[in-house]
Formats: structure tokens, sequence, C-alpha cells
């Protein structure tokens, strides 16, 4: 397991909710503006922002097969991308997730 590997693993392991995001993506824009709506507690992490987030972003494609952002963790499940989390709401499962993973904030 690389340094990198690691360290992804780490952000998802350490947090309730984590979003793999890149500042100027519509997408993420729109997955965090849902997240923001139900009032949750989460960390991002800006992939374009940081160092080694080209490399950290082959890592989480070796850990969830998904290269793709935003690539977004509930309580260290992988859940996927923006239109996950617009169906999972949609849906009304995604309160019941954040609920369940402690990041909805009281």
């Amino acid at each position: 397991m690389t340094e990198l590997h690691k360290k992804a693993q780490q952000l998802i392991d350490d947090n309730a909710v984590v979003v793999f995001s890149k500042s100027y993506c519509p997408y993420c824009s729109q997955t965090k503006s849902i997240l923001d709506g139900l009032d949750v507690e989460y960390v991002v992490y800006e992939l374009d922002r940081e160092s080694d987030g080209s490399d950290l972003q082959d890592a989480l494609e070796e850990i969830s097969r998904q290269r793709t952002v935003p690539n977004v963790y509930i309580k260290q499940k992988h859940i996927g991308g923006n239109s996950d989390i617009q169906s999972l709401k949609a849906a009304g499962k995604l309160q019941d997730l954040l609920r369940d993973a402690g990041a909805i904030k009281a």
C-alpha cells in the first residue's frame, strides 16, 4: 500500500463524511450544496488545491474504482458521485445515512 493510498484511506476512516472534490467542478459544488442544505458536518479535500491531489485521485481510483469527482464516502462506505447523492436525496435515504453516521449537526 502506497503512502497516498494510506492517506486516502485515513481520510475516509477518520471522518463520518468526506468529499473528494475539485474547487472548479460544478458537480462537486452541487454535492456540497446538498450537504450544506442538510446541515451536515463533513470534510472536503479539494484535490486541485493540494500538491498530491492528482496522485491521491489515482489512489482513490484504486480504492473505489471511481476516478471522477466528487467522490463521496459516508461512514467509511463509498457512496459515489453527485448523481448518487442526488438519487439518495430524492429517494429520502440520504438523511438516514447521514444521521446513522452522526454527521447531521444537532
